[in-house]
């Protein structure tokens, strides 16, 4: 049997928020031995190096959406790499960087087939640049691919949306601003929240999420590592009380592994600096693995 083939692209983009420190998260994740754990699941894993991005030190903090055009260049270049990864028969497995990243890799992977996406978060990222009260731009890739924001965004790769909120399940949420939560509710996007997750069950509220994106044969999965309780996944930027336990993440990984429907993946939001001994990109490593297949026999 041939291998499946992972590309994994890392993108340490540090521009959508103020923490320092989110660039560093892809090589936190490779020093913590990604590639041969997914080797050790059967797959061929062909590391495409970082995408360019501007030391921000380096660029004039523009008004009116922080470093917007540096950020259109990364994310356009992360769609060209999720294109051209899909079209040579990979996953694409992304390593962040800030959550901004995701715009151009959701709109790469979407670019010849519609794609069901899992958005595994504290928060929602549903911001526009009206809503949000922070301006920065990590908070507003989701409403970003639904077709909101920054024309310099919204139009990254092709023009317009690049996923309908049909499309969309959030997992794990707990912490929204008051605008952001109406514009999640207006545009009727399935969100679960920890509460759901506490009442019904994590394995109850996966299958469930799943069967609403049963009309997409390929699915991409997008974790926040800060969709994970700040006790065991302490190196982020923006910790909120009260998430998934390791084992809940665990589970909602081989749940989707389960599917087989598996097409592309980000990991985001890793922040070396604020972590103790790279115990958040551990974390991450084993859920990866988890996602790509390992099981417990």
């Amino acid at each position: 049997m041939t291998a499946k083939s992972i590309r994994i692209i890392g993108v340490p983009i540090d521009l959508g928020q103020n923490q320092r420190g989110v660039d560093m998260g892809p090589s936190a994740i490779r020093y913590a031995g990604l590639s041969s754990r997914l080797k050790s699941l059967g797959y061929e894993i062909h590391d495409g190096g970082n995408l360019y991005v501007p030391v921000r030190d380096s660029l004039s903090d523009e008004q009116g959406g922080g470093f917007l055009r540096a950020v259109q260049q990364v994310c356009q270049a992360a769609y060209e790499a999720a294109e051209e990864a899909i079209r040579a028969g990979e996953i694409p497995l992304f390593l962040g960087g800030d959550h901004s990243l995701s715009i151009g890799t959701i709109g790469g992977v979407t670019s010849q087939q519609p794609v069901g996406v899992i958005w595994i978060d504290a928060h929602g990222d549903a911001n526009t640049p009206e809503t949000s009260p922070s301006g920065n731009l990590h908070g507003m890739p989701l409403a970003t691919l639904l077709g909101e924001g920054y024309p310099e965004l919204v139009n990254i790769g092709r023009p317009g949306s690049k996923v309908s909120a049909k499309d969309v399940v959030l997992i794990g949420i707990r912490d929204l601003d008051g605008k952001e939560r109406q514009w999640l509710k207006d545009k009727q996007v399935k969100v679960y929240t920890m509460r759901d997750l506490d009442e019904r069950g994590l394995g109850g509220v996966t299958r469930e999420a799943l069967e609403y994106l049963g009309h997409h044969d390929h699915i991409h999965v997008s974790v926040d590592m800060d969709a994970l309780d700040p006790s065991i996944a302490p190196g982020v930027g923006t910790p909120s009380a009260g998430g998934l336990s390791c084992r809940e993440a665990q589970l909602l990984m081989e749940i989707i592994a389960d599917t087989g429907k598996l097409a592309s993946a980000d990991i985001v939001e890793i922040n070396p600096i604020l972590d103790h001994q790279n115990r958040t990109a551990e974390m991450a490593v084993g859920l990866a693995a988890s996602l790509f297949g390992k099981s417990i026999i």
